[in-house]
């Protein structure tokens, strides 16, 4: 077995959020002070591009998982396993009564009888 490669764990949004007011709380026990804007105010500069789009969400590069392969073998196996003991297919619908029209030589209905077939 090869050795194992540690993967990278993908940032989540709960790390995002606490990094954030770790940086906030830093921020104002060092004197800084949040000012006051009046509503309807802008918040961008002038000549500013739009700092969320100028941002790169994937700038890392792609990182290669290593599959297990007895992880894998054991999902497919079980998949396999589900698909032949699935329910069996459609069974034919049994023989019901229908009515059957009778015809004499002109055409003409004379009576309806009930059939087995």
């Amino acid at each position: 077995m090869a050795h194992a490669v540690a993967v990278k764990k993908p940032v989540s949004k709960t790390d995002v959020r606490a990094r954030l007011q770790r940086e906030t709380e830093r921020f104002l026990n060092q004197g800084g002070r949040v000012q006051a804007i009046p509503q309807g105010i802008s918040g961008r500069e002038p000549g500013n591009s739009n700092p969320f789009v100028a941002h790169t969400l994937f700038c890392e590069p792609e990182v290669k998982r290593t599959p297990v392969p007895e992880v894998v073998a054991a999902i497919e196996a079980r998949r396999k396993s589900l698909l032949k003991t699935s329910t069996p297919g459609k069974r034919p619908p049994t023989p019901r009564p229908h009515r059957k029209t009778i015809y004499d030589d002109f055409g003409e209905p004379v009576r309806r009888v009930w059939v087995d077939k």
